[in-house]
């Protein structure tokens, strides 16, 4: 669990690198943290989402890592500023109308679909080559049933509704701990 503290610090973190990186520098991870602050502890997996007005804007993130939280976090605001491919880079005039939320993410564990609770569980499906993978908080954002959520997975797997019950599927879910700058 991520106190307080660390979340205001990680928050402060996502957009000190945006705003570095709107002026020409990518900046270093530590060098985004607030002065005087602790780097927040612990490490594993993190997304970024930026919202524009309560529209996505971008978002990116790492299902696992060995680096401290503050470095994924870090690297994951600049690339859901300045690299999702279904939006174009972020530009200054833009960053006021900004919201940031961070997902931390728990380990991925097996789920079945009778299993899945929406609203707690975020899910990944790989069938092959191809994969998909929804946070916790989007079938709550859309409005949607547990068959739509799975439904809805699927479609961003590219795969046909279903597919969770492939042989070969591997139909995972994890959870995550959410937070944004609206609620600090």
């Amino acid at each position: 669990m991520t106190n307080k503290n660390d979340r205001k610090t990680l928050l402060a973190a996502a957009r000190k690198t945006i705003e570095i990186s709107l002026n020409g520098k990518r900046p270093y991870w530590r060098d985004v943290l607030p002065s005087g602050t602790d780097i927040p502890e612990g490490k594993g997996g993190a997304f970024v989402t930026l919202k524009k007005h309560g529209d996505l804007r971008g978002c990116i993130g790492r299902l696992q890592s060995e680096e401290p939280i503050a470095k994924t976090v870090s690297e994951m605001a600049y690339a859901a500023a300045f690299e999702d491919p279904r939006f174009p880079p972020l530009v200054s005039g833009e960053l006021n109308d900004i919201l940031i939320e961070i997902s931390r993410l728990s380990g991925f564990f097996p789920i079945k679909a009778e299993e899945v609770e929406v609203g707690k569980h975020g899910l990944m499906l790989r069938v092959g080559y191809l994969s998909g993978l929804l946070l916790p908080q989007v079938p709550i954002e859309q409005g949607w049933s547990k068959s739509e959520y799975l439904a809805g997975l699927c479609r961003k797997a590219g795969l046909p509704v279903g597919s969770w019950d492939h042989p070969d599927a591997e139909f995972l879910a994890f959870t995550a701990e959410v937070f944004s700058e609206n609620e600090m």
